[in-house]
């Protein structure tokens, strides 16, 4: 099980850090990305991290304002948000699953691969 937390409202220019705790498993040993879904549009992968040596995947539309992170051992990953923008509004689902692929491609092209999901929690960036 994944539950998310952090997402709230906030003006353009903002930060947050949401939180992914999993229980069950150890998230240590999977891949773990966060992804967003506004309304009307697909899922988009928007951070992901490796289990073996912990490599990132960021798109260019968040790279160099989002930053995922571990701590194995509360067995939680995180997301920094920096400098939000209107267009970040969304729900965040934070998901898992086991490190098959490059971590590139099951962030970018390969959502609806990812075997566990939260239920996700809301970002709106508003002024």
């Amino acid at each position: 099980q994944l539950v998310e937390s952090g997402g709230d409202l906030v003006q353009p220019g903002g930060s947050l850090r949401l939180s992914c705790v999993g229980s069950g498993f150890a998230m240590a040993y999977y891949a773990v990305g966060w992804f967003r879904q506004a309304p009307g549009k697909e899922r988009e992968g928007v951070s992901c991290i490796s289990s073996s040596d912990g490599t990132n995947y960021y798109p260019d539309s968040v790279k160099g304002r989002f930053t995922i992170s571990r701590d194995s051992a509360k067995n939680t990953v995180y997301l920094q948000m920096n400098d939000l923008k209107p267009e970040d509004t969304a729900v965040y689902y934070c998901a898992a699953t086991p490190p098959v692929r490059p971590i590139e491609d099951m962030c970018r092209l390969d959502w609806r691969g990812w075997g566990h999901w939260g239920h996700g929690t809301q970002v709106s960036v508003s002024p």
